[in-house]
């Protein structure tokens, strides 16, 4: 079984039918055939950015992509730490 995707503004719909209307999370999960959990998880989620809520597919949220750029330059950092060491560890024992 594929696994449901849902567009941005279905989304937002089904939030603002219980933010908004005041329709119980299990009424409005049953009128639009979803996971009560899900549901209460896309509240949990606009509640706290709703700008930011539901970025789409393959689109992060800002902090998200920052916190990537910085574990990658971490990782690059560590490289290029471990390649001088061994460069002064071969150099040592040139001197000595």
């Amino acid at each position: 079984m594929e696994r449901r995707k849902f567009s941005r503004e279905f989304k937002l719909e089904a939030v603002n039918l219980v933010r908004e209307r005041g329709v119980s999370y299990a009424q409005a999960a049953r009128d639009l055939d979803i996971n009560v959990n899900m549901l209460r998880r896309w509240v949990k989620e606009f509640g706290s950015d709703p700008k930011q809520a539901f970025p789409g597919l393959g689109q992060m949220k800002p902090e998200q992509l920052e916190i990537d750029r910085l574990r990658k330059e971490v990782a690059k950092l560590k490289a290029e730490r471990d390649i001088l060491k061994k460069a002064a560890a071969c150099f040592a024992k040139e001197v000595t």
